[in-house]
């Protein structure tokens, strides 16, 4: 039997009988051979992965890349001059970042593992009038799907008949309240993911009730299926500071490469012996390349992982460190992230008045007090108040373990029921005996039809219903009211104050609930039970902010990263939650929700999307829609998820971030950090760490780019000149190996400025080597030229001649890299002060290191022959450091004075 793999109509939208119509199939299900025929025209009901790459390619293309091979290049000449320590080192830098790299795709191509694992290995049809038990992968569109409390549902559905059903769509929908269920109701066309009540969806769990259901869509047919195609289909982005590098690397390697040749030109037209000068231009160009830059940036974001770990944040892809520090914006949900993912009852009504509650979410300490005075309330001394604390413990499935030391408890079963034991704690009920005290007989439980959930108790002889639902539902219900003690008639003119509180609330954005209870004979019906109700009183909660989110929407806004809110719950809570977070930075939130994204072009949301502060009621079409409309601008996109809805946005998105408690194994394999809390404020101090690698990186970059330029600077004005090349090959190489690597990797651990999160985030469009750094480097390198040359040319003229000039100038070039390394550890927004220098321990350790080594080839006697040195005296050495100190000198009076004349830091 031929079906459209694509249905006419959403099947939301249609009543059940069309839907069957649609699917052919009935309530007998579908025949076993029509079911096989199925399987073979729709293919097995499994999500597909995208082809793999062998791992063995996977390595060998980490090895393509024009720095790397220039690498191997500079590898292969350094062994061909016998420089082995050399070659060793340059090899085991490419074998490092090309493993790194490797396992980096490797895991990311995981992903869709995870997203297989969320598909329910068995499911129960009915199949020709018959109940049975089936492989999931077996299930085709028109199967009737018999689903309980406990299962995973197998297959997207559409609900035939429920009882008081309702799943948990947080892996699809990020919210973590079960939607409840109805197959009678029919949904708008255009209706939400989230609003689609009569649907159920794979990968989904039943948290209550039953139902049967016809399978509408099968494998990557299914909203699961959508999100792993869309995952699949993602491709690893280059980082902003890794396409930096890359387009540095290529350059200073061409430039390096160009300037050794007309080294070697130049040298040889003047007559300087023909293989002097191929050994000095091979060993300058191993010299000149940037060899430890990789090693550099690897170590330095490794040492960045570890501290993050510490700070709740585990990093899954290094180049994620240095994303956080360029990061622009920050996409996150609310729910558990800006939220505490606790409901909290903040206000309640009874008696004709409100009362304020204090205290944030589980913690059962907190204050009942006037809603305009600080007029303390004592809820137990009011008895409809008292009443309705009752009613919460007593209608209520859920419970919460309380530590008597901290006053906090620990929820199992429903938020909002939760928020509700709380409450009765925090007025002095032990929820816990009162449930004793009152032992359970029945239960009607909560329907969306009726907006109701019943609870039948007794004591001792006497039997009381305890109903709680809808406010606007449980008044119609009601004809007496508890007032002061006393139960009277309920007039309409109260009702109707009843429902404009319940309306006072609800625009305040909490979430209410009524309250009332009757007292049985024992021979009513369920109809009856929930008939000639007493009114007791109201209760609005939230899902509160985190008391630390605030503070860290602040720091970003100091440090020039948007924060946007992008949730599936509705506009006015989500719009409420952004007020109270101040996320529009002084101003009203702008709130968008999904159904107007959807009638956005591309063009128009790219226009919007630099204003807009909160997106409620989106999908997952919608998030990827925001990130590229939003990276479209040239910004760097920061995205936050847990359910597998979030997969493909925090791929699309330039870093990806998922929730270690409540995130998806699919988000997590997804993402390139977790945070361990699901705390907001971890994102912001990861951001706050990422500055501080980057800006450390950068360190290492000013350090090896202006010492390289100035070896190069230094060789080709002395040949330029007419003198000798002031330094031998081997010295050329043995300086590469005591100045580079060490004191850059030190630059690596220097603790963050201050200010570093009152700086506005790096341009991701600017390049590392800016006008600045340039001119620095090429200042630098000048200086570092003068200084050497000049020590050179004036020894060579003394009496000593040439031997003591080669060695002074090798000492001098060297240690003035070890004081250049001291000024650029300093402050980034001014001089170095007395604090500021001796803050890196390590760095201290490499210049110690660097003076060692030095005065060991000028000193050991073993040594002088290889190096081509000669012992120095103390005046040799005393010049060699004043000469050497200009590098920390120089460039910290030029700070001083740009300070002075207000040039900044740029």
């Amino acid at each position: 039997m031929h079906l459209s793999p694509e249905p006419q109509s959403p099947f939301h939208a249609l009543t059940v009988r069309q839907v069957l119509e649609e699917l052919r199939s009935g309530t007998e299900g579908l025949d076993p051979g029509e079911a096989g025929a199925r399987l073979v025209a729709y293919g097995p009901n499994r999500l597909q992965e995208k082809r793999r790459h062998s791992p063995l390619r996977l390595l060998a293309r980490q090895f393509t890349d024009l720095l790397i091979v220039v690498l191997a290049a500079a590898a292969v000449i350094s062994g061909f001059l016998g420089e082995w320590l050399d070659a060793s080192a340059i090899i085991a830098i490419i074998l490092l970042n090309g493993s790194i790299g490797f396992l980096q795709e490797y895991r990311a191509e995981r992903s869709l593992e995870a997203l297989k694992r969320m598909i329910a290995p068995r499911a129960r049809v009915i199949r020709g009038g018959t109940d049975a038990e089936v492989d999931a992968r077996c299930l085709v569109p028109g199967d009737l799907l018999v689903i309980s409390e406990g299962d995973r549902v197998s297959a997207d559905a559409r609900l035939l008949e429920t009882v008081a059903l309702a799943a948990d769509e947080a892996a699809l929908t990020g919210e973590s309240v079960p939607v409840s269920k109805d197959a009678l109701v029919v949904c708008a066309r255009d209706a939400d993911l989230q609003e689609r009540v009569n649907m159920v969806f794979l990968g989904t769990v039943v948290t209550r009730g039953r139902g049967r259901a016809v399978v509408t869509a099968t494998g990557m047919r299914t909203e699961l299926g959508q999100i792993a195609r869309a995952v699949a289909e993602e491709r690893v982005e280059a980082t902003p500071l890794q396409r930096k590098l890359a387009v540095l690397g290529t350059q200073l390697s061409v430039a390096a490469l160009v300037i050794v040749a007309l080294i070697f030109l130049t040298g040889t037209a003047r007559g300087l012996p023909l293989l002097a000068m191929f050994f000095i231009a091979v060993s300058l160009a191993v010299a000149a390349i940037p060899e430890g830059l990789p090693a550099v940036v690897t170590i330095t974001l490794s040492l960045g992982v570890q501290r993050m770990a510490r700070r709740h944040a585990i990093i899954r892809r290094l180049s994620a460190v240095e994303t956080l520090g360029a990061a622009t914006v920050i996409c996150t949900d609310k729910t558990g992230t800006l939220t505490r993912n606790e409901m909290t009852v903040r206000r309640i009504f009874a008696e004709g008045r409100f009362v304020r509650v204090t205290g944030e979410g589980y913690m059962v300490r907190g204050e009942f007090m006037g809603d305009t005075t600080s007029e303390a309330v004592v809820p137990m001394e009011h008895p409809s108040f008292q009443a309705m604390l009752e009613i919460g413990v007593l209608c209520n499935n859920s419970s919460l373990a309380i530590d008597p030391v901290e006053g906090t408890g620990t929820l199992t079963g429903d938020p909002t029921e939760g928020s509700l034991l709380v409450l009765a704690e925090k007025a002095g009920l032990d929820h816990r005996r009162l449930r004793d005290a009152h032992p359970f007989r029945q239960e009607i439980p909560f329907d969306p039809a009726r907006k109701l959930m019943t609870v039948v108790r007794t004591t001792g002889d006497r039997s009381r219903a305890y109903v709680k639902g809808a406010p606007e539902v449980v008044v119609v219900l009601c004809t007496r009211v508890l007032y002061g003690g006393e139960i009277r008639l309920l007039n309409e003119e109260e009702k109707e104050a009843v429902l404009t509180a319940t309306h006072q609330m609800a625009s305040g954005s909490l979430r209410v609930l009524g309250f009332a209870f009757r007292d049985l004979s024992g021979g009513e019906s369920e109809e009856e039970i929930e008939q000639d109700l007493i009114f007791t009183g109201l209760a609005g909660m939230m899902d509160p902010p985190r008391a630390e989110a605030k503070e860290a929407v602040q720091a970003c806004h100091r440090a020039g990263v948007r924060v946007v809110m992008v949730t599936g719950d509705n506009p006015a809570t989500a719009g409420a939650v952004a007020r109270e977070l101040d996320l529009a930075g002084g101003g009203a939130p702008v709130v968008m929700t999904g159904a107007e994204l959807d009638r956005c072009t591309d063009n128009e949301l790219t226009d919007r999307v630099e204003t807009v502060d909160v997106y409620a009621r989106v999908s997952p079409g919608h998030k990827l829609q925001i990130v590229d409309a939003l990276r479209a601008r040239g910004e760097v996109v920061a995205m936050t998820g847990d359910g597998v809805n979030d997969a493909p946005a925090i791929t699309r998105a330039d870093i990806g971030i998922a929730m270690g408690i409540t995130g998806t194994d699919v988000t997590k394999e997804a993402s390139d950090m977790v945070i361990t809390d699901d705390n907001f404020a971890s994102i912001q101090r990861a951001v706050e760490e990422g500055r501080v690698i980057y800006g450390n990186i950068l360190r290492a970059v000013k350090y090896l780019l202006a010492c390289n330029t100035g070896e190069l600077v230094t060789i080709f004005v002395a040949i330029i000149a007419g003198l000798a090349s002031p330094l031998t090959p081997i010295q050329i190489l043995w300086m590469n190996l005591v100045t580079d690597s060490p004191p850059a990797l030190a630059l690596a651990t220097n603790p963050g400025d201050p200010d570093v999160m009152q700086r506005p985030p790096p341009d991701p469009k600017g390049r590392i080597l800016s006008g600045r750094l340039a001119l620095e480097m090429i200042l630098v390198g000048l200086l570092m030229a003068l200084v050497t040359l000049a020590a050179f040319a004036w020894y060579r003229a003394s009496p000593a001649g040439a031997p003591l000039a080669g060695t002074v100038a090798f000492s001098v070039i060297i240690l003035f890299q070890k004081f250049y390394a001291l000024s650029v550890s300093g402050p980034d927004n001014g001089p170095i002060g007395l604090r500021d220098l001796f803050r890196n321990r390590w760095l201290w350790a490499a210049i110690l290191f660097g003076i060692a080594s030095q005065v060991l080839v000028t000193t050991w006697a073993p040594a002088l022959p290889i190096f081509d040195t000669v012992p120095l005296g103390a005046t040799d050495w005393a010049v060699v450091f004043l000469l050497s100190s200009l590098a920390f000198f120089v460039p910290e009076a030029v700070k001083r004075v740009r300070n002075r004349t207000g040039a900044g830091v740029g």
